[in-house]
């Protein structure tokens, strides 16, 4: 079965899942979408590495990669293979230099060891047919998006957590930023990080 290659296009709080986020890949120079909701964790975990934040210590999912490579395993592609019954599945494959092998992940755990490896992220057809979006101009709305994950119901995220960094100036918040990191503080991080993100834009 062909593999379609898949790119992360971002991370945005969840419209249909309180205190979840929507991690939304696109396939590659093309206009389907395929949204996967995903635990705030897991989220975190992600956008913290497309982010280049670094924290005090290391994360799970960090401590997965210095382990793998310590011992010469590397991860060279993640597949999402599986959709059945509004979850995905996926799998790493994993190469010691000899044999290669492959191991069942969580799909937020996949992309999040993905993105430390910077290996490419792959799914199927019958996939983005069963759960893909295809997205018309002007559209950003991805509300009503079928997939969610296997993660248990994350904590919400308190009510209007951003207004609290809204009268900041941007240095302010990059200095805020760092500081919620060496706290080790990521969900505080991933606030400060969209409100940063969101001033980029404006100004664009």
């Amino acid at each position: 079965m062909k593999k379609i290659k898949l790119e992360i296009l971002g991370i945005s709080y969840s419209q249909s899942q309180s205190g979840a986020y929507a991690l939304i890949f696109g396939e590659e120079g093309q206009k389907r979408r395929l949204p996967i909701i995903i635990g705030s964790f897991e989220a975190q975990a992600i956008a913290i590495e497309l982010e280049k934040m670094k924290p005090s210590r290391p994360l799970t999912h960090d401590l997965f990669k210095n382990f793998a490579t310590t011992f010469n395993v590397s991860v060279t592609e993640v597949i999402i293979y599986k959709f059945s019954e509004g979850i995905f599945y996926a799998k790493l494959l994993c190469f010691d230099g000899i044999k290669e092998v492959e191991i069942d992940s969580r799909t937020s755990d996949a992309v999040a060891i993905a993105v430390r490896f910077k290996c490419p992220i792959y799914t199927y057809e019958n996939i983005l047919d069963a759960a893909g979006i295809v997205m018309q101009e002007g559209d950003e709305s991805l509300e009503g998006a079928p997939g969610k994950s296997t993660e248990s119901d994350p904590e919400s995220e308190p009510s209007g957590a951003s207004a609290e960094y809204s009268h900041m100036t941007l240095k302010e918040l990059e200095k805020k930023l760092m500081e919620a990191i060496d706290a080790e503080a990521y969900e505080r991080a991933s606030v400060i990080r969209d409100e940063i993100n969101k001033r980029k834009r404006n100004k664009e």
